[in-house]
């Protein structure tokens, strides 16, 4: 009886100390202390379970929360921002009247806002490289990439109150103002080379001498800093293109081989006259003497043949020039030179293509600006002593003994005798020549 009272007795002690612990699921516990060491975590309390759930679901609307308002205000900056942009792009700027401004090569979009600004085309260079940013990031995705959004060099015309948005598109578009040179025909292509390099609008060097002939006389439009090689590289481009279409609408009937003979024919026509309305009529002489197999006898042709590329003669033509087989010298050489002797321009070249039909052999200076055209060496004498006559009128010189005729001359042997000034290339001027009255052509067979 006292031990069953004893162990009541502690184990009412024990049960105190168990209070809120998970009992032992399965047998009894055998002791005490089994009892008290129960196998399992106790379960929180019921209530404690139920607080944690909404403090977790307010967390995350907590951060739904955050992210709309962030996602809002950072709409509500840029639609401020843009507004912003709209305006500073497309505010009047602050340059009072037109101004030109030159846009070297070579600079960066930096040097460039700052250049402007200096010049007050643009009042805050920021606000330009801002507009430029964005002007390139939309362009990122188009054809071309960035590049279509690249400054460009050349001198630029901006008017009054240019905002920045236009003078962006300006620079952008390489709408700047066009200089433009005259290469005159007749130049030889040394010449045309020295007349580019004495342009200072343009700049760069100019690789080699092109072949002569193979530039196009012609007036070329560039920006402000453009490049020397590049009107060269157009220039051939240009009589590429204008010598195949006049190539295929040629007279099939006319002696030349090639295009290239074509030229080598325009040239010399070039050389002989200054009026664009006498050029097919001389074309024609030398189609019709070609087909005769006559020598072709042209003093431009002496002249090339003496100092090549290089310029005029300097002096009149000798009999010992004339006498002095070269390879141009068309009184020694039968049919055409090798090469042409100057870059003809698109009159010459389709006059030599297209002829027209004539039987004149010969032409000499007339007095008046033009030659004398005639088909028989009786006509073509009769021509020469009216050209002498009209050239000793104006020098005050007498009449020669009338033995001295060109007739006579001519049964003596050799050219017809004749006064033979220095052959004067194009002076640079679009179209200025020597005066036909300074060139004079008197063909024989």
């Amino acid at each position: 009886m006292k031990a069953s009272k004893a162990k009541a007795q502690t184990a009412a002690k024990i049960e105190p100390r168990l209070s809120g612990a998970t009992l032992r699921t399965g047998p009894a516990p055998r002791s005490p202390t089994e009892l008290a060491m129960p196998t399992r975590p106790p379960r929180p309390p019921k209530t404690l379970r139920h607080e944690r759930e909404p403090r977790e679901l307010n967390g995350f609307l907590r951060l739904i929360d955050g992210s709309l308002s962030f996602v809002f205000i950072s709409f509500l900056l840029l639609a401020a921002l843009t507004v912003w942009m709209r305006q500073s792009f497309d505010a009047p700027g602050p340059l009072p009247a037109t101004a030109a401004v030159v846009i070297p090569r070579g600079e960066g979009a930096l040097e460039i806002a700052e250049r402007l600004e200096k010049a007050g085309v643009v009042a805050d260079r920021r606000v330009f490289m801002l507009q430029y940013y964005v002007a390139r990031f939309y362009s990122g995705g188009a054809p071309g990439g960035a590049d279509r959004a690249s400054l460009k060099a050349g001198e630029f015309e901006f008017t009054p109150q240019a905002s920045v948005r236009q003078v962006l598109d300006t620079l952008i578009s390489g709408r700047g103002i066009l200089q433009k040179i005259t290469i005159p025909e007749g130049l030889t292509s040394r010449q045309i080379v020295e007349r580019l390099n004495a342009e200072p609008s343009l700049s760069g060097t100019i690789a080699e001498v092109p072949p002569e002939g193979a530039l196009l006389p012609d007036t070329y439009k560039f920006s402000r800093g453009g490049s020397r090689q590049e009107i060269i590289d157009r220039m051939r481009a240009e009589r590429d293109k204008l010598v195949e279409a006049l190539w295929a609408q040629r007279n099939p009937a006319i002696p030349v081989q090639s295009a290239e003979q074509a030229v080598i024919l325009a040239s010399i026509v070039e050389k002989e006259t200054g009026l664009a309305e006498e050029r097919p009529r001389v074309a024609a002489v030398f189609v019709n003497r070609l087909r005769k197999g006559m020598r072709l006898q042209s003093d431009p042709t002496i002249i090339y043949g003496i100092v090549g590329g290089q310029g005029p003669l300097g002096r009149s033509i000798t009999r010992s020039d004339i006498d002095t087989k070269t390879a141009y010298n068309t009184y020694q050489i039968d049919g055409l030179p090798p090469g042409p002797i100057c870059n003809p321009g698109r009159a010459s070249i389709a006059a030599v293509l297209n002829p027209p039909e004539t039987q004149d052999l010969f032409f000499v200076a007339d007095g008046t600006g033009g030659h004398a055209f005639t088909s028989t060496l009786k006509d073509h004498n009769a021509a020469v002593q009216n050209w002498r006559r009209i050239e000793r009128a104006r020098q005050g010189v007498a009449e020669p003994p009338a033995a001295a005729s060109a007739g006579e001359a001519q049964k003596a042997g050799g050219p017809v005798a004749k006064s033979r000034p220095a052959s004067v290339i194009n002076s640079g001027k679009a179209g200025e020549r020597a005066s036909p009255d300074k060139k004079q052509k008197d063909k024989q067979p």
